[in-house]
């Protein structure tokens, strides 16, 4: 499931192939699922002739402007990926969203159809965009609130709270995995359990790990890698925790798997203890 660094990516992929440029035609699978609650004959009319302008990314959303102040946007859900592909381009099966430029056809390919697509038409900041969390590298996520939000979830393992989109806008599986990790917490430990100290730790590589994986996965100076995990170095947990015999970058032991929280986990038992 694409993550925060992965939005940001697939974000870029549009917005440097197509913003300044004018929607001259739009391909839409009516039936499609993302498109629940939204009119796709209205939406087809509004995105017709108009300009994007600008884009932005929160969490696991896109938003990108549109003239006159719309906004579209766009939720990857599980397999979901944005492509700029050449202006002939034929949609395809999985291809429900197409917007076609002079220079791109922006496409929306999602298979699974978890994914979803939203539609503003004035200049306010829409509900689905508002309610989204505060972004982890912003000053409402503090220590002080990552402990109260723990607090609330006191009995269910921070693996999974980790994963609450309503206090950690963005993060996902895998890099649930690389924060405790990181943080030396198991992820078996209830969250109500964690000391001060391993709060502050939790908080802080919380941002260590969004920054860097937005700067090596999202990529710099709009150049993106051709494949996500290219940039990630070999001292982060990501590079070995699906490796047959993986083992731990900073113990040399090794990594452990099991279902925490209904989610596939890794973590390194000489270094995360019960």
């Amino acid at each position: 499931m694409p993550e925060l660094a992965e939005v940001e990516f697939f974000r870029r992929r549009w917005h440097e192939a197509a913003v300044g440029q004018k929607i001259v035609r739009v391909a839409v699978h009516p039936r499609a699922r993302i498109y629940r609650g939204v009119d796709t004959d209205a939406l087809t009319e509004a995105l017709t002739g108009i300009r994007l302008t600008g884009s932005e990314a929160a969490a696991k959303q896109m938003r990108f402007r549109c003239g006159k102040g719309a906004s579209l946007g766009i939720h990857l859900g599980m397999s979901g990926e944005l492509e700029a592909c050449p202006p002939g381009h034929e949609p395809a099966k999985h291809d429900h969203l197409v917007l076609f430029t002079a220079k791109h056809a922006l496409v929306f390919r999602d298979p699974r159809m978890f994914g979803r697509v939203q539609f503003s038409p004035g200049p306010a900041d829409p509900p689905w965009w508002t309610g989204i969390a505060p972004a982890i590298s912003s000053p409402a996520f503090s220590p002080a609130a990552v402990a109260a939000f723990l607090r609330r979830r006191a009995r269910a393992p921070i693996k999974a709270v980790l994963l609450m989109q309503e206090r950690f806008p963005g993060i996902g599986n895998w890099m649930a995995d690389e924060i405790l990790w990181r943080a030396a917490l198991h992820p078996r430990r209830k969250a109500g359990s964690l000391s001060p100290t391993e709060v502050r730790a939790l908080h802080r590589e919380c941002r260590n790990v969004c920054r860097g994986a937005l700067a090596k996965i999202a990529g710099r100076g709009g150049k993106l890698p051709r494949d996500l995990n290219v940039n990630i170095p070999d001292r982060w947990l990501f590079n070995h925790r699906w490796q047959p015999g993986g083992t731990c970058p900073r113990t040399r032991r090794p990594l452990a798997h099991a279902t925490i929280g209904g989610r596939t986990t890794c973590w390194s038992p000489a270094r995360q203890k019960i």
